[in-house]
Formats: C-alpha cells, structure tokens, sequence
C-alpha cells in the first residue's frame, strides 16, 4: 500500500468508524453469533498476493463486526466501561505512525517526555499528594502501564524484593543473604479483601508468594481492625505479610476501603506495602467532591486507575504512581550492554522499562494528550458527572418499584447493585428458602434480559447474595437506555413469576462458589 492507497483506505476507514459511533444505538449489544462462528467464514490461510483495501475492508464489514460486543453503545451497562473517544483514536493513529519500542529515552525522547508530564498532569487533577509527582523528593512518578492488573503484578514484584532486601539490609555474606531470602520466599504473603479484584491473587501466583483474603464488612469495605488482626495472625503462624491490594472502588459494588484506618497500621507496619486499586472509579478523584478521599495516601506506596475506563481514553491506559520509584528500578533493572547508553548512564533521563514487565512499550501518552487537551479538565468533569447523573436516573427507578426490587449496595460512581426483593412471587419461602427464591428469580430476570440482546448487564455475588449490577460509566450514557433497562427488568420478573418454575437449588450452589472479581 502506497501513500495514495494509504490516503484512500484511510479516508474510507475513518468513514465506516464514524457511521459505526452514530449508528452504534441502533445495534444489538451482543451479537447473535455461536462460539468458532469465525473460522468458516475465513481462508486456511493468508492469502500469496496481497488483496485490495476493498476487499479487506468488505470482509471486515460482513465477517469481524457482526461478531462485536459493542462496549460503545449506551444500551452496553455491563461490567466497568471501556471508553474511547475521537481525540483518543487520533492518538492512537499518530502512535502507529510513530511507532518505536521506546524502552529508553534514547529510543524516542518524546515518548518518555511526554509520558512524564501527562502523568504529572494527571496527579495534581486526581489530588494525589505530591510525593506521586515525578519531581517529588521521594522519587515519585507515574508510568503507563497496560492494565491495573499489570500496574498490581508490577508494584507486587517490587513490593516482594523490598522486604527480602530490609531483612538482609547490613549483612555483607553472600552465601547468608541467599540463605535468608530463599528461607523467607515461601513465608511471604500478599493480602487483599474478599472484594478486591482478583488480580490480586493472580499477581501472587505470578511472584510464587501466597495470597490471603480479608474479609470485608457489611458495607463491603476493608477496615483497618481486619487487617491488623490478619497481620498479627499471621506473622503468629510463621508467615511474613508484605503487600495489600485495597480498593477504590471494588468491582462488585464500587465500595471504597476505609483509607483512613488502613494508613493507621501502614504507619505501624512501614515494609508492608499498600497499593490502592482505583481502577474504574478513581476517575471520580477529578471531581471536588471526592478529592477528600487521597488524604491518607501519602502513607501508601502507589495508586494506580485506568483512564480507560472512564476518562474518555481508549483502550490501554493504565495510570500508576508510586511514591518512590527506587524500589520498581530495585526490582525490574537488569541493563545489558546493548541498552547502555550515556544518556541513562548518566542519571538524567527516565528509562520506563524498568518500570514495568515487559521492555518495550508504546506511545500511549499521546492519547492522552489529545483527551486533555481536546476535552479539557471542565470536560472531562462534566462527562463524569453527566454519567453519574444517567446512573442516579437508573437509582430513583430501582427505589420507585421497591415492590419488585431491593438495592443491595450503596449507588457510587454511576454503579447500581439490586436484586428481586425477598417474597416476590407470592411465595410461601421463609428464611434460607425464601432466599434461595431470590436469588433463583433475580438470575432467571438477568439472564432473561441479556437473551434479548437489547441491552447487556452483568452480575455479581455478595454473600448470599445474587444481584445484577448496572453503570452508566460510557460517553454516550443517556437517560433512555437505563430507562429502556428497567423496563425490560420489569416485564422479566412478571415472566418469570408466571413461569413459576425456578432452579433455585442450583442458583445457590452458583452463589456458593463464584463472584465476579476479574472485570
């Protein structure tokens, strides 16, 4: 493809993607399609010549988008959002124009820059403390990562070699220092609240330590009482706690850990390292309203929160801080001599792959960028609060029918959490049967809906407790998709009820052994 071609094909693209984004309300949220409906439709193989933009384009229209979820569509209330918006597809076509694997400084100067000062940018609008700041005096700074789970496997590692570093700090035997921490390795524990994301656990397995769950309260929010007593239990049975995961914003109910509490035993326990997930609803931390929230976080080690959910970035931009960068580069520099340069050699410069996992990385501040600056800081503040307001809108209706529905976790941040009230159904269920019926009818209505492919929603389980979750977290969120919502809810129960038929048993072995964690 030439330049012309280019010009063409690329003219003819950024057509179809606006017809997509304006027709997008229009189309069924879930494709009606079948597990491996794909392959058929497809070649065994790429093709010797290469074909027309025509025809690949053709194929893309009739084959790749009737397989789409569409995550873009107002009537799309399921799991967190994943925004984009045109100024962050303009990034993204600029990285591809750009592209470097920019692992050093060296290697594209602009990338690392810019990624500094966006990310500076981004934790004084987020009032973070300004120990996060990359011209902190602790050595603080931000990095894009791909995912908070990557930004959690990342902070985990440094977290890890942190505390194995302070037990052999002054011991100058090498044999004894390797006997140490390969004694203390299997001892370790990394700790998260039965409402964590379960990243958590996955980030332990990773780094070969144990993970631990704290249980949450009836509020489902971390308190400090339960983490200092798991700590004391632990370190009683011999183990060695070295890292928490707490929560802005769980995944099921949007709950928010008690900060204040927490930074009480961070300050009794300095090598346990704190790390608060504010994936989807740190966004909100942009807002007056909840800066209050990041008083206690310069007694934590890192934050991080996706823009990529809810602040109008597309898809991978995954925004971590820490407050001093000396324990990541600890970690996660190993410099063989093909990436010495004097530029890194001489201190000056930030060298992002050290960083993170992987060792080359792309230009995802651009994206960024271009959001900032195309919406502006009052922008992005009124698309937040005008998603918010469409999830109020979804609230007030949950509470006008408290006939037929029960909320079952405090509305924030656009997120409503409710289930079919106890004794819907006429039914002659008392205690632990009545709600088992519940939770049988509650699933029977989600499912239900979901079939219909007009909107799509996701579940969730809190205790024994079944319960649909509905956010309005997307750009184009508007008050007639969640109204549309509650009335496909409405006329769901009254079928289910007349069917009169519920696996109730085996909605309770489903609520017994899954929560949703991982969105």
């Amino acid at each position: 493809m030439n330049s012309d071609e280019f010009r063409k094909a690329a003219h003819a693209a950024i057509d179809q993607i606006i017809d997509y984004n304006d027709t997008i309300s229009d189309r069924k949220v879930i494709p009606d399609i079948y597990p491996g409906y794909l392959r058929p439709l497809l070649p065994d193989g790429p093709p010797q010549e290469g074909e027309a933009w025509e025809d690949i384009q053709k194929d893309l229209t009739d084959k790749i988008m009737p397989g789409l979820t569409h995550w873009q569509s107002p009537n799309f209330l399921a799991f967190f959002p994943s925004n984009t918006t045109y100024p962050g597809m303009l990034g993204e076509l600029y990285s591809s124009a750009f592209t470097a694997a920019a692992f050093n400084w060296i290697c594209s100067p602009a990338v690392t820059e810019l990624e500094t000062i966006v990310l500076d940018w981004l934790c004084k609008l987020l009032n973070l403390p300004p120990c996060y700041l990359s011209t902190s005096s602790t050595g603080g700074g931000g990095v894009i990562q791909g995912s908070a789970s990557e930004a959690v496997l990342t902070v985990m590692v440094a977290a890890r070699d942190r505390y194995l570093n302070h037990l052999v700090q002054g011991i100058t035997d090498e044999k004894e220092r390797e006997q140490i921490i390969a004694e203390t390795r299997g001892k370790l524990v990394a700790l998260g609240s039965s409402q964590a994301h379960s990243c958590t656990q996955k980030a332990a397995l990773i780094a070969g330590v144990r993970f631990e769950s704290l249980e949450a309260d009836e509020e489902y929010r971390l308190r400090g009482d339960t983490l200092r007593r798991k700590l004391k239990k632990l370190r009683k049975e011999g183990y060695e706690p070295f890292y928490l995961t707490c929560s802005l914003g769980t995944t099921s109910t949007c709950a928010i850990d008690a900060f204040d509490e927490i930074a009480e035993v961070a300050q009794e326990d300095a090598q346990l390292w704190i790390h608060v997930d504010a994936a989807y609803a740190g966004a909100a931390l942009i807002l007056s309203e909840y800066q209050h929230l990041t008083a206690s976080f310069t007694h934590f080690d890192s934050f991080d929160m996706n823009m990529h959910k809810w602040l109008l970035v597309p898809f991978d931009a995954s925004c971590l801080f820490v407050k001093s960068r000396k324990p990541l580069l600890d970690a996660l520099s190993i410099t063989p001599s093909f990436l010495r340069n004097p530029f890194s050699e001489s201190g000056l410069v930030t060298d992002y792959r050290d960083w993170q996992i992987p060792l080359g990385r792309r230009f995802r501040a651009l994206k960024i960028w271009f959001v900032m600056r195309s919406y502006g800081v009052e922008g992005m503040r009124k698309h937040l609060r005008h998603t918010m307001g469409v999830g109020q809108v979804f609230t007030e209706l949950v509470k006008s029918r408290d006939d037929l529905f029960e909320i079952v976790a405090e509305p924030r941040f656009g997120l409503t959490v409710f289930r079919v009230r106890l004794g819907v159904g006429a039914s002659k269920a008392e205690g632990g049967e009545a709600e088992k019926r519940a939770n049988a009818i509650t699933k029977e209505v989600y499912e239900k809906v979901n079939a219909g492919r007009e909107v799509y929603l996701t579940s969730t389980v809190l205790g024994n407790i079944y319960a649909i979750r509905v956010v309005t977290g997307s750009p184009r969120a508007e008050e007639e998709s969640v109204r549309k919502a509650f009335e496909l809810l409405v006329k769901a129960v009254g079928e289910v009820i007349g069917q009169g038929q519920l696996d109730a048993n085996g909605v309770q072995r489903e609520v017994a052994g899954v929560q949703l964690r991982g969105v």
